[in-house]
């Protein structure tokens, strides 16, 4: 009888551990890291790589679902910023497991000129350890990764505040391009 309490033990705290590194995952990104490579389709069926991006800096953000409150609030509080950071260099662009027609919905709606890439199979968003995978459900965290012009990971944004995450990317740059030119 003891070691059947001791097995329900094992299989407990297993089952737990598993639930909380699907759930929290390991941030394994940091900066001065390469950025991990990537190839997704737009909202209007344009690839993109991380290739498309050099010589630019890159504020690549992961957001869990079109068009709910967090979601909206954070694309357009970039799509609102969005000629400060083009003054900085800075490009645009969202990752969700969204498919392609939901993010030309989404676009659409709101008015977003950045794209949206649809990571439908979860890899990208997996890579960049932005994935809650709850087994048959599947979201992206809501985290930021600005990548300077040489592709490396320049800040990192876990949890990123869906409000003030333009502004945080902003402030950032203009610390970091003042600091680069000291």
């Amino acid at each position: 009888m003891k070691w059947l309490f001791v097995i329900s033990m094992l299989i407990v705290v297993s089952l737990v551990g598993w639930f909380l590194a699907v759930a929290y995952g390991r941030k394994s990104l940091r900066p001065g890291q390469a950025a991990p490579d990537f190839k997704l389709i737009d909202q209007h069926g344009k690839t993109y790589s991380l290739e498309d991006f050099k010589g630019k800096w890159l504020a690549l953000y992961f957001y869990p679902k079109d068009d709910t409150p967090g979601c909206t609030r954070q694309a357009c509080a970039f799509r609102d910023n969005l000629e400060k950071l083009k003054a900085l260099d800075v490009e645009v662009v969202g990752v969700s497991v969204d498919t392609v027609g939901s993010h030309e919905r989404f676009a659409d709606k709101f008015g977003l000129r950045f794209p949206l890439l649809a990571d439908t199979n979860a890899e990208m968003t997996a890579c960049y350890s932005s994935l809650l995978n709850l087994g048959v459900v599947k979201f992206a965290k809501r985290n930021t990764f600005l990548i300077d012009p040489f592709g490396k990971i320049a800040r990192i944004y876990w949890s990123a505040r869906a409000a003030h995450n333009a502004d945080e990317i902003i402030s950032d740059l203009v610390h970091l391009k003042h600091k680069s030119h000291a």
